[in-house]
């Protein structure tokens, strides 16, 4: 990915020269984007003594300094430009400007639900990174999760330059393990940690630990010559870490004397009262059951929940039991995790799913991807017989160590009846502890808000009902109302020596990942799909001689989906309609368009009255 400085420039210019071309295109299609991507399908493997293949990339290391704030300058305005994560919990993405320089915050994505038939992943549109490339200056990323790096591979990919990201050393490793998936290669990874300051532009850039469910996790606070923002990325205040990692609270009350102009922090559980456990919690309700399973135990988590898995290891060795890993993203964190140290285990107790034979199911913990109830994943597969080398009898106990994210409830639920049907003691959250959540509740959220003490608020990281409900807290805890900005993606705040304003509107949206297409599906493609799953297709099919107005031979029709659809007379029905509706038509003198209106309101009139449905309704015509 490294340019020489000429091609740099040469970029740039290019860029800008296409910039007004591209906002045309995207207006026509506002999910758009400029990459195919073919991904790597290798299974993973897991190395011993902790050891990954391959050799490491090498990442620079942030140099501990004392670094002044910036001078403040009251003509400079620093613009906060979310781009991703305030109308659902995913695809996070905020960028922060000020004068020529440019940061951008997190590059995460979504994982589709119903509403999205077919498509993969979603991500923020980031174009307008893209068209002010030559402003950015480096990537900051808070943590792990895919709903914070996701993107990165597919931002690097149309950045077309190599661009410095900024994380803790865990972070970096799974953003590792995925731009290799996408076989990108040379990518800047610079290693940070808590008290670490960089500069970047105008930008100074300090980062704190905060505690979350994956290891690594940072806080940010940036400081620029407009003014300072504290972003408090995902966390929760729990005070018996597995990692004895607790969210600083002398780094917050730092920033706060040093004036915090305006603060960002995680809605995720605003509306959720009092404290979020203490991850600690999960350990003591895990280790009874295991200890009490009398034959397998298969516990499903997050593959990026490493203090978890932590505690299944713990409590598998603690009653003798070996540890299986299957599912690729598990096998694939595992891996890192246990390499970069923060998984420890050592090898004689942790074995690959190829290696379970012989092992008595007593003896046995299997760690799997599938809270969700995705259906080709570890546990999915597991319940339904088609694991290639995992399987399931009456008796083994299946743990669901997650919650379900809001859209996934009736996939999980499947799965649980698939597993009670063998014959399975299945546990989740309503039996028993097995899962807390890594985000603060509305009292720890309310107890940071009062140690920063911000002049100004925003809510970020959750949909329209958490923000909300965080700007509640906010002006509870002396934030005044006029000082709370609930913002959408697209809409700017500008922070100047005058305060915090809103500002212009970007271009914002969603692109959809679909197989290899990146950016090329759009939203009526999704209506059509959901129109084929919901109410079958109905086609018609004949020619015309516009130059004898008349039609030449047979309609023909074809139904798939459709109530009656193999129904003879119905069928009739539909050609006698169509051939009608066509010859009055062209009897009219109409053309092409006319005719194919005609003989579409006429197909879809006699499936409404005889079936009540509405197809989606293709006609074609044949020009003799």
């Amino acid at each position: 990915m490294t340019q020489n400085n000429q091609e740099t420039t040469d970029n740039v210019k290019q860029q800008s020269s296409r910039k007004d071309g591209r906002r045309r295109r995207d207006q026509e299609h506002p999910t758009r984007s400029y990459k195919h991507v073919t991904l790597e399908r290798k299974r993973p493997q897991l190395t011993k003594d902790g050891t990954a293949q391959g050799k490491p990339s090498q990442k620079r290391k942030s140099r501990q300094q004392d670094f002044s704030s910036p001078k403040k300058d009251p003509n400079a305005t620093l613009k906060v430009i979310p781009l991703g994560g305030l109308d659902a919990i995913g695809k996070n993405m905020t960028v922060f400007e000020c004068k020529n320089d440019m940061i951008l915050d997190d590059a995460g994505l979504m994982f589709p639900d119903d509403d999205h038939p077919g498509i993969d992943l979603i991500l923020p549109d980031y174009t307008y990174v893209l068209e002010n490339a030559d402003k950015l200056r480096g990537i900051v990323i808070t943590h792990g999760h895919e709903d914070h790096t996701g993107t990165l591979p597919y931002l690097l990919k149309d950045l077309d330059r190599q661009m410095p990201i900024y994380a803790s050393k865990l972070t970096l490793g799974l953003i590792e393990g995925k731009l290799k998936e996408h076989r990108i290669k040379n990518a800047k990874l610079c290693e940070v940690k808590p008290g670490d300051k960089i500069n970047l532009g105008c930008f100074t850039v300090e980062f704190f630990a905060v505690n979350h469910s994956i290891p690594g996790a940072l806080g940010i606070f940036f400081q620029s010559p407009a003014g300072n923002v504290l972003h408090t990325g995902d966390f929760k205040l729990d005070q018996t870490p597995i990692d004895g990692v607790h969210t600083d609270f002398g780094a917050l009350a730092r920033f706060g004397k040093i004036g915090v102009d305006l603060m960002m922090s995680d809605s995720t559980n605003a509306m959720k009262k009092s404290f979020t456990p203490s991850e600690a919690e999960v350990g003591k309700a895990l280790s009874p059951i295991i200890a009490n399973a009398k034959g397998r135990v298969i516990i499903a988590s997050f593959a990026s929940h490493i203090h978890r898995m932590q505690q299944i290891c713990d409590a598998a060795v603690a009653n003798g039991r070996k540890v299986v890993v299957t599912g690729r993203s598990m096998i694939q964190n595992t891996d890192i995790a246990r390499r970069l140290g923060y998984l420890n285990i050592s090898d004689d107790d942790i074995v690959d799913a190829y290696e379970l034979k012989g092992l008595p199911p007593e003896r046995v913990v299997i760690m799997c991807t599938g809270s969700q109830g995705e259906p080709l994943s570890a546990l999915a597969r597991i319940a339904n017989g088609e694991h290639k080398t995992i399987d399931i009898d009456e008796g083994d106990t299946v743990i669901i160590s997650a919650t379900p994210v809001p859209g996934n409830e009736k996939a999980v639920t499947r799965v649980i009846n698939s597993l009670a049907k063998i014959g399975a003691d299945v546990y989740d959250k309503s039996r028993a502890m097995v899962h807390v959540s890594g985000h603060a509740g509305a009292e720890e959220l309310k107890l940071v808000l009062s140690i920063v003490q911000p002049t100004a608020f925003m809510p970020v990281h959750g949909e329209a009902t958490h923000l909300r409900a965080h700007a509640r807290l906010a002006e509870d805890t002396g934030v005044p109302n006029e000082n709370i900005f609930i913002c959408e993606n697209g809409e700017t705040l500008e922070l100047s020596a005058k305060g915090v304003a809103r500002g212009p509107m970007v271009e914002s949206g969603i692109v959809f990942v679909d197989g290899l297409s990146v950016g090329d599906t759009s939203q009526d493609v999704l209506n059509e799909r959901t129109e084929l799953g919901t109410q079958g297709v109905a086609s018609v099919a004949f020619a015309i001689s516009f130059s004898k107005r008349s039609l030449v031979g047979e309609v023909q029709v074809e139904m798939h989906g459709i109530t009656g659809g193999d129904d003879g007379f119905l069928s009739e029905d539909v050609q006698s309609s169509v051939r009608n509706a066509v010859k009055r038509q062209l009897g009219k003198g109409g053309g092409k368009k006319e005719v194919r209106k005609a003989a579409r309101d006429s197909l879809l009139s006699v499936l409404w009255d005889r079936a009540k449905q509405r197809p989606l309704a293709i006609v074609n015509i044949i020009e003799v």
